[in-house]
């Protein structure tokens, strides 16, 4: 009989999740007619789904993977380390992968973080919004 204290069962995320979350911040980005990129990834950081917007500038590509990737890493919205980064406390430049902008967040299921959704083109608090509004289809 296996030993199941060497294995444990945790949740993935799919891709039909993935597109879910990405309709649901695209949703609300063209609610205001903000031109984001939109990046869905998954536990271990890997990239599920993009979505570029029309008008959206290509170097957001980059950051809203960066911003998911962070988001999923350090298992906190990457508000965090703004509001950090605010108050003063530089050294958190310092730390790898960390990305101090509003608009990563980590996307739950039953208590467990399955992924990430990044969003950059405007600014950092109306990325967060959009962030939010995607990751809230898995509540």
């Amino acid at each position: 009989m296996p030993d199941n204290s060497m294995v444990v069962e945790k949740a993935g995320l799919t891709l039909a999740a993935a597109k879910k979350i990405v309709a649901a911040a695209e949703a609300e980005a063209l609610k205001h007619a903000w031109p984001v990129v939109i990046a869905v990834v998954d536990d271990g950081g890997n990239l599920i789904c993009l979505q570029r917007l029309d008008n959206a500038q290509f170097g957001s590509v980059e950051i809203a993977i960066r911003k998911a990737s962070a988001a999923v890493a350090f298992k906190r919205p990457t508000k965090a380390w703004e509001e950090l980064l605010a108050s003063g406390q530089h050294r958190v430049l310092g730390l790898p992968g960390v990305l101090s902008s509003e608009g990563g967040v980590p996307l739950t299921w039953k208590g467990q973080i399955v992924g990430a959704v990044g969003v950059s083109g405007v600014k950092s608090s109306e990325d967060g919004q959009i962030a939010r509004a995607g990751a809230s289809v898995l509540e």
